[in-house]
């Protein structure tokens, strides 16, 4: 199978995507007026990031989107503009559009609604075009919140059918959805230190006590933790096949974080399909979050900063 053709096998579901607006203004008053610099509006949610991020780094991902409302037509011609291809399901309800607001004195406020109310008959629209689209996926991602009127299981449920046909599935999201999803065992799920502390209940403030939740979450689902540490790096482990690795990040001036674990997702998936060693997923998922970082809200770095960073990246073995 040649390269090109492997670059057409991600499927990316994003359940409760968002219209991202993002609002510059020079501080946040209580009670006061607060007078908006700037307005940028963009396709975001953790889904779509992914799916961009594929494209960026020279895949060509399918999308598979709810989408309903002016919100849901705003998203879909950002799309069409963005070039990313996409299956889209009509929805009763409005899709969502997630508000930040970036000050230039003291970060960001993020606020974001829970999103439309599916139906169940929406619901399986959703379903019926996964399993047409799973006879041509390597990989499908499952990234980001539900939105409503969809019980927690049904990320458990898109894994179970991917598995039928043969499909590795890559996950990201948190609390319940997590939980019930991790039953099914996933090919890779990718937690962020908060989101694993949420799973497995305890704060996990050292290294030491990350690393064993993570072996912890990869005894459970029998296959691969992709663990992202912000600044500390990352580690990717599998308990089963008793294999670990630590990767560190050079010192990098931080424009923003929204996105960051979407990056890495994309990059670490695109090296799966490419069937690279486990050390090269660990490796790309952590030269694109950070060089996402060095970006704004909403941006894509150019490529010759992720191959930039690449050999900055310090990958080592460890125990688990």
């Amino acid at each position: 199978m040649s390269h090109s053709r492997s670059f057409m096998k991600a499927l990316v579901i994003a359940l409760n995507p968002a219209v991202d607006v993002e609002w510059l203004v020079d501080d946040v008053l209580w009670e006061e007026k607060n007078n908006i610099l700037r307005e940028r509006r963009w396709a975001g949610g953790k889904g779509v990031n992914v799916a961009r991020w594929l494209q960026h780094l020279g895949s060509i991902p399918r999308l598979l989107i709810p989408l309903g409302g002016p919100t849901g037509r705003e998203m879909k011609a950002c799309l069409r503009q963005e070039k990313i291809p996409a299956s889209t399901v009509s929805l009763q309800d409005a899709t969502r559009a997630n508000i930040i607001v970036t000050t230039q004195r003291r970060g960001q406020l993020r606020f974001n609604p829970l999103g439309p109310s599916l139906s169940n008959s929406e619901w399986k629209e959703v379903v019926r075009h996964a399993d047409g689209l799973l006879d041509k996926t390597t990989a499908m991602v499952l990234s980001g919140s539900l939105p409503r009127g969809l019980p927690d299981r049904v990320y458990s449920e898109l894994i179970q059918l991917a598995k039928s046909r043969q499909v590795k599935t890559l996950l990201d999201c948190d609390g319940a959805p997590f939980a019930k999803a991790i039953a099914a065992a996933p090919f890779l799920v990718k937690p962020n230190r908060h989101e694993l502390s949420q799973w497995i209940g305890q704060n996990l403030r050292t290294d030491k006590a990350a690393r064993n939740a993570a072996s912890t979450l990869a005894q459970r689902t029998h296959s691969w933790v992709l663990l992202s540490l912000g600044a500390q790096g990352g580690l990717l482990l599998n308990a089963t096949e008793n294999c670990a690795w630590k990767g560190s990040v050079p010192s990098v001036d931080v424009a923003n974080t929204i996105g960051a674990g979407d990056a890495m997702l994309a990059a670490a998936t695109r090296q799966i399909i490419l069937q690279s060693p486990p050390d090269q997923w660990l490796r790309w998922s952590l030269a694109a979050g950070t060089a996402l970082t060095m970006s704004s809200a909403g941006k894509l770095p150019p490529l010759s900063a992720i191959h930039k960073l690449l050999p900055q990246i310090r990958i080592s073995p460890i125990a688990l």
